[in-house]
């Protein structure tokens, strides 16, 4: 619409820019209209809009004149950057609320809100250009006439594109979502070759899910985004300050039509071993519901301490935060299995799908096939062509191979020493008898991974990865769209090669293909926390506890809360944990740091007793009850620690970074360093989270620690 000049106020000894209409677009509006239009604008002050400082017209030109702003358009950034940090896409775009709150109160109207005519300057978000288009807007028909168009098609409203005369307020607000929109997500909610081809998008397909493209932006986030999107104008926000507001209030309830929790299905079988068989279908069917990125779907783990039903459906379905549930049964007999499931409103007890399958053993795989899509379609849910050809993809042709698959991750399950080592052996067995059996890799890669990383198993860390990256290794190279797989190289890539960039694009690839795995979600926190990305960790932690509520993921939101130094959120979130089970030791481990960290050392130390004495094998929670006698002055006893440790590794094998936990804590900080750099070097526990952890705090300065972060890709 102009040509802008840099210009020296002579009168003042200023750098003014000088914007000089095009000249068909002065001709359309004729310089009284111009200068009327204009004047309403320059009367505008408030530090989030560009001022106006004079305007005019010499020789048929028309010009504005506005101060010279240092700095660069959110297009230069955006050119440059793609995306935004979510703080900063928030702080932006609320700055620019606020520049229209003030001008939308005073009649004024944008229309033309996008990032050229947002400007940055020394971490302030200044909104340019305010009456040029609402005074272009009233040459009307004439001005169209001339080939200028009013607006830009990405970002303007459905009113606006449909060549609606009178506007107000809520056009600028949709236009302002669709600037913090690209800021998150990289590019404008509709995108397309031509302007038409956009503005027919807008009218024809609905808004994609910005957390589909950037899944750690807040739930109320995406929320209130998706209202200031909406296509008719009534449904939006009815000022720019309540949608501001609306960016960082709590999420409201989501809709619960689209979500569901397979409950485990009833083994109505003779003989009692064909209860794993069951426990089978029940996972298997969660795992390919959980492929549908339209639905919120629990994972197993949460619904298996409903197996008996002791419980109502409705109550069920409150405690998962669900409003559907899929009930089934299974029935073995020889090679015929009978499978009932049904789908039900946990709300009303009303029965929304029910299907009986009689076939042979071999058509398990369509079944839970069947089975997902049908709840789809009762559900009216979204599905992609690519979902529908994962759902249906058999992962073996052989039914020996599936069973001893279901056997070994049935072991998996109680996470002891002899549940680790049969559910690795019937894995083992699994892919021996199908070579070609990626999920069954991919569950030993799983295995190994935490093996290496101290969770499990007691395998030195070096051996554990070696086995963890050739099972993943094989599970995609057999299959490279399986989502399980990625999601544990992802574990390795930054967990074991410290390569966050790598790690991260494997996660969210993982998160595109199953984007209702908790495992995902609580990997990719771990990776964020361990870059002290605290808040987007939390989103991601957040969303793992929202889809596995009943298992242990809120230890990793306590974890992070404490890395943050946010330790009065920290007791009241480890406590929920505990009341959900009180004997499990991370949570008392985690509590006694709570407290040790909030200066309350008594408290402390008796919960990182019961931690040890809840797991008397983990050489993990002692590491860190010897840390915490040292630091709080109980020196003999943390040396009593050491030599526990130290007569422990001539039996078996114990991490280094446990014997760094009680020398960080004596003040023997080369000690300390000599085991982070030999459990660096074995790539031995979560040594990844080193850089934040709260338990290495002395030795953030040191030259070594910081030379080890640089090893790490961390500094």
């Amino acid at each position: 619409m102009a040509t802008v000049y840099l210009a020296e106020d002579l009168k003042h000894r200023r750098k003014v820019a000088i914007k000089v209409l095009r000249p068909e677009l002065a001709a359309a509006l004729g310089p009284e209209r111009f200068l009327r239009e204009i004047e309403i604008a320059a009367g505008l002050t408030h530090p989030h809009i560009v001022a106006l400082y004079d305007s005019g017209q010499a020789g048929g030109f028309l010009f504005y004149v506005m101060p010279c702003i240092r700095g660069e358009s959110l297009r230069q950034r955006l050119l440059r950057e793609k995306q935004l940090p979510i703080e900063e896409a928030l702080r932006v775009t609320q700055q620019v609320a606020a520049a229209l709150q003030y001008a939308h109160a005073r009649g004024l109207v944008h229309r033309d809100i996008k990032p050229e005519n947002i400007l940055l300057h020394e971490g302030v978000a200044l909104v340019a250009d305010f009456g040029v288009a609402w005074a272009a807007s009233a040459a009307g028909d004439r001005l169209t006439a001339t080939g200028v168009a009013l607006g830009t098609p990405e970002y303007m409203s459905p009113e606006q594109a449909s060549g609606e005369a009178v506007l107000d307020a809520r056009s600028d607000l949709y236009s302002l979502g669709c600037v913090l929109y690209e800021l998150l997500a990289g590019e404008p909610p509709y995108t397309g070759v031509t302007a038409q081809a956009v503005i027919a998008k807008r009218f024809t397909d609905p808004v994609p899910a910005v957390r589909r493209l950037r899944p750690t932006v807040p739930p109320a986030m995406e929320q209130a985004l998706m209202k200031a999107l909406a296509s008719v104008p009534a449904d939006r926000f009815e000022s720019a300050e309540a949608f501001a507001t609306a960016l960082t209030a709590p999420a409201s309830a989501q809709p619960r039509a689209r979500s569901v929790a397979v409950l485990p299905f009833l083994n109505l079988s003779t003989d009692p071993e064909n209860e794993f068989f069951a426990d089978g279908i029940t996972e298997d069917v969660t795992a390919q519901l959980s492929k549908i990125r339209s639905l919120k779907v629990i994972s197993r783990t949460s619904v298996m301490p409903f197996k008996k039903r002791e419980q109502s459906l409705r109550e069920i379905g409150a405690r998962l935060d669900v409003a559907t549930l899929l009930e089934g049964s299974v029935r073995r007999a020889g090679s015929r299995v009978r499978i009932v499931a049904q789908l039900i409103d946990a709300e009303t007890d009303q029965h929304l799908w029910a299907q009986t399958y009689d076939r042979d053993l071999t058509d398990i795989f369509a079944i839970q096939s069947d089975v997902a899509l049908q709840i789809a379609a009762a559900l009216a849910a979204e599905l992609s062509v690519e979902e529908k050809r994962r759902i249906r993809k058999q992962p073996t042709d052989d039914l020996q191979a599936y069973q001893l698959y279901v056997l070994g991750q049935q072991c998996l399950t109680r996470w002891t020493q002899e549940g680790v080592d049969k559910g690795i052996e019937y894995l083992e067995q699994a892919v021996a008898r199908d070579p070609d059996y990626a999920l069954a890799y991919s569950a030993l890669g799983y295995v190994y991974t935490d093996i290496g990383l101290g969770v499990a198993g007691a395998l030195p860390s070096d051996e554990a990865f070696r086995r963890a990256k050739a099972a993943v290794g094989r599970a995609l190279e057999i299959d490279p769209g399986l989502a399980e797989a990625h999601a544990v190289l992802g574990y390795l890539r930054f967990g074991c090669d410290y390569d966050w960039s790598g790690g991260e694009a494997e996660l969210k690839r993982a998160i595109e293909l199953n984007p209702n795995s908790g495992n995902v979600y609580d990997y990719y926190g771990l990776l964020l926390s361990a870059l002290e990305r605290y808040d987007e960790a939390l989103v991601m932690q957040h969303r793992a506890h929202e889809l596995d509520p009943l298992v242990h993921r809120g230890i990793d939101i306590v974890t992070t809360l404490l890395r943050a130094g946010r330790y009065d959120e920290a007791l009241p979130a480890v406590t929920r944990v505990l009341d959900i089970d009180p004997h499990f030791a991370l949570a008392h481990a985690t509590l006694g740091w709570t407290y040790v960290l909030k200066s309350m050392p008594d408290q402390g130390i008796e919960e990182l007793q019961k931690a040890v004495s809840l797991s008397p094998d983990s050489t993990l929670y002692l590491g860190q009850l010897g840390e915490a006698l040292a630091m709080v002055g109980r020196t003999e006893e943390a040396r009593e620690v050491l030599r526990q440790l130290d007569q422990l590794s001539t039996q078996r094998y114990v991490s280094p970074y446990h014997m760094a936990y009680v020398y960080t804590g004596l003040g023997q900080h080369e000690r300390a360093m000599d085991f982070l750099e030999r459990a660096y070097e074995e790539r031995a526990g979560a040594v990844f989270g080193v850089k934040g952890s709260f338990l290495f705090t002395p030795l953030r300065s040191h030259p070594r620690f910081i030379t080890l972060l640089r090893k790490m890709n961390l500094a």
